[in-house]
Parts: C-alpha cells; structure tokens; sequence
C-alpha cells in the first residue's frame, strides 16, 4: 500500500482545487487566478444539443497513476465533465491496497493468451502475474473488512466541485454472483453516495441473480444497467427487464455492432426508455473483422445514433469507451480527445 503517497497526492490537488474555488465572487463567474487544469469549474453538466456525452474511466486503465485525483485530472484534460467511474479507482481514495502489478504487461499478455500466441517465456511471465494478483487479492480481502462507504462522500463532491458528475458507476468485482449481500450493498450504497443513477455491470448469465440485484437495487435506491459485449441481441435483457423496474441497460453500441446485429436504430427507438448509459466505440461488423478501430473508421454508427438521441431528446448518456489501439505517434489523452471531438462534431452537425 502506497498511502502516505496517495495522502499526499490528495492533499496536494485538494488544495488546488480550494486554491481556485477562493477566488469565486456570488453573482460573477470570473476566477482570479484559476488554474488551467480545472477547465469545466463553472460549466458544469453541459449538454451538447441536450445528449449528455461522458467517458468511461476504464478508456484510462494503461496509464501509470490509477488513483482518483489522477483520474479527475485526466478527465479534466480530455474536456468532459461527466463520468461512469471505475469501482477500483473509487476504492483507491478509500484506502483499497494499490497494485504494483504490471498492468500494461498483465493486459497484454492476457489478450495474447486468448489468442493463443503465448510464447513459452511470455507464458511463465504472465504465470508470475498471476501469482502476483492472487496475493493482491488476498489483501484487499483483509482490507474489505475495514472498508467503508463514508469515504465516498468526499469523492464525490472533489469531483463535483472541479465540475465532474459520476452518473454511473462500474464497482468491478463487487456485483457478481458469489458476492455476499454485504458487498452488494456496499457497491450499491458506494454509488449512490457518488451521485449515480445507476450500477453497472456484465448481465449475468442466471436469471435468479439479475433478480437478486432488482431486488437489491430497489432496496438500495438504485437502478442496475447490464452491459454487454458480442452476446448482444435485440432480446438478451428481456429476462432482466420484466423481473424488476430497477433492471435497466447500459448497451455497448460498438459491440452490438461487432456481433453482427443490423437493427441499432430500432432496438435503440424501441428500447431508449430502459437504456440509462450506452457504451460508445467504433467497431468493425463481422464481415471486415470485428476490430476496435478509430471513431468513424468502423461499422458502428456513431454519428448518427447520437443525432438520434438528439433528435428524439433521449436522456441516457452516451459514455465514450476507448479501446482500440494507441498509435504510436500518439497518446491515449490524445486519441481520447479525437473521439470526444467526433462526438461532438455529430451532435453539432
């Protein structure tokens, strides 16, 4: 655990965040002083055109500092202002053990194992790495019995007041089907003190726990979205949704494309009153390779899905997810902003 660093870190961006909000006159907007990293203090929640457009923070899992004030820093660099939030970036500012792990290697390696392209020394490094994240995760079970949701409120509100609203929030290995009663409503208490509507997660494939999580949700106050990959089809959340009101979609549009479904429009038309966040990337269709390739160079239809939402004043949020490739002229910060600029570009046009 790296505490008195993160303590620190903490302080240091607290105090520039206090730094900036001194200078606010009631009755002006103008700032004395405010510092160039606070780009969305006093414009908060905007629309454009009325489609809220946010950002996953998973789009930063390969860089370095996965800590919260780190994250809102980035966020705040790409230009957006609202957020589905990561449940270990959340966990990171309540004390959770940091990770030493190789992330970047570990991501790798994993997607070199499912591809079976593993070579016989990458097979032992990935092996180490999961040996690391065993130990890990013996840990954070020793941390969890000391965890607490209290923190969460002064998250929310170091993100609020740099002008960042968490309207989902993604609490990582906390939802699923061997999960406890207790941590479920840790999650789901988690997010409701962070200012979400809704938790998110993959739909589970037993329809006795998305049950459970209706339940669970409308006991906590709080909506649960399914997200999904390739197994997307126009009737995969039928089950979820007739079993409770508090059972809604987070629908991955890229990847309802990469799955080979042709009927986005009409399943979005027909089905926008259970979306609450839908995932935006750019994906090829099955008949040129399913990749994950830069905004408006794939099948998805990006532009006019979000002209869509326009149009017809759909509220869910559109939650950009970076996932293809960096590259190597490039940064990740930087192809973020590309995507963010696409989206906008759409819904200005």
């Amino acid at each position: 655990m790296k505490i008195k660093n993160q303590d620190h870190s903490r302080r240091a961006f607290i105090g520039k965040v206090a730094a900036a909000t001194a200078g606010i006159s009631l009755g002006t907007s103008k700032v004395w002083g405010a510092p160039a990293y606070i780009p969305n203090l006093f414009n908060p929640y905007k629309r454009i055109n009325g489609v809220q457009l946010g950002l996953i923070t998973y789009s930063f899992r390969a860089l370095e500092d996965q800590s919260a004030e780190a994250t809102l820093q980035y966020i705040l660099d790409c230009g957006v202002n609202s957020i589905e939030l990561m449940g270990s970036t959340a966990e990171s500012y309540i004390g959770r053990p940091e990770s030493t792990i190789n992330r970047r290697m570990f991501y790798r390696l994993s997607r070199k194992e499912r591809n079976n392209e593993l070579t016989k020394e990458e097979e032992k490094e990935l092996a180490d790495l999961k040996k690391q994240q065993e130990s890990y995760d013996k840990e954070v079970e020793a941390w969890k019995k000391t965890r607490s949701v209290e923190g969460f409120n002064s998250l929310r509100k170091m993100y609020n007041d740099a002008g960042v609203e968490i309207y989902a929030f993604k609490p990582d290995y906390l939802l699923r089907k061997d999960n406890s009663d207790e941590d479920i409503n840790y999650a789901m208490q988690a997010g409701k003190r962070l200012g979400a509507s809704h938790v998110t997660l993959e739909l589970p494939e037993e329809a006795s726990h998305s049950l459970r999580l209706g339940k669970m949700g409308e006991k906590n106050g709080i909506k649960v979205a399914y997200h999904g990959h390739e197994q997307q089809h126009a009737h995969w959340w039928d089950a979820a949704l007739e079993q409770s009101s508090y059972n809604a979609m987070n629908l991955d549009l890229g990847h309802y494309i990469a799955a080979g479904n042709t009927d986005a429009f009409d399943f979005i038309q027909k089905n926008h009153e259970h979306i609450l966040s839908m995932h935006v990337k750019d994906r090829q269709n099955p008949e040129n390779g399913k990749k994950n390739v830069v905004f408006g160079q794939g099948d998805t239809p990006i532009a006019e899905v979000l002209q869509l939402m326009r149009d017809k004043k759909y509220s869910y949020a559109a939650t950009i997810e970076y996932e293809y490739e960096t590259p190597e002229n490039s940064t990740i910060l930087l192809e973020i902003k590309k995507s963010i600029d696409y989206c906008k570009n759409a819904l200005e046009s």
